[in-house]
């Protein structure tokens, strides 16, 4: 992809977290789903999409992708205010766009980012990483464990 895909990017990171709430599945589990096709197009059709609700395009994506509902919730278990989709879209959005260049394209970087421990780490929301500096979760990802 050989454009600016900010916003979309924040767009498909905020679906996904979406997605992991309603569907009880952390978030590498939504990536896994999809090939690296549909992610391509899910990215390119966020442009579109981001005028729909996310129920709308959530329930298509469980449709397309057959995702059922898992046993991760970390949002009932949460002691402290959750945060919001959009707050957690922009964390991945940043981490991403953060480490790409050490990926053939983004694609790639977006599921290294789902499939690494930092994701389960990200939502843990009764820990502080989720708010921590980008550069601190973008060092902790790159030394494969969260640092001190």
């Amino acid at each position: 992809m050989n454009r600016n895909y900010k916003e979309e990017l924040f767009y498909l990171c905020s679906l996904i977290e979406f997605i992991g709430r309603k569907t009880n599945n952390r978030r590498g589990d939504i990536v896994a789903r999809l090939s690296d096709q549909a992610l391509a197009h899910q990215l390119r059709a966020a442009e579109v999409n981001h005028c729909l609700s996310f129920e709308q395009v959530c329930d298509e994506w469980i449709e397309d992708y057959g995702i059922e509902n898992g046993q991760f919730d970390n949002v009932s278990s949460c002691k402290y205010k959750v945060p919001t989709v959009m707050d957690i879209g922009r964390v991945y959005q940043t981490l991403i766009m953060d480490v790409e260049k050490s990926y053939k394209n983004i694609i790639e970087a977006i599921k290294a980012v789902y499939f690494s421990f930092i994701s389960n780490e990200i939502s843990d929301f009764n820990s502080s990483v989720y708010y921590s500096n980008p550069d601190y979760l973008r060092c902790s990802y790159e030394a494969g464990k969260l640092l001190d």
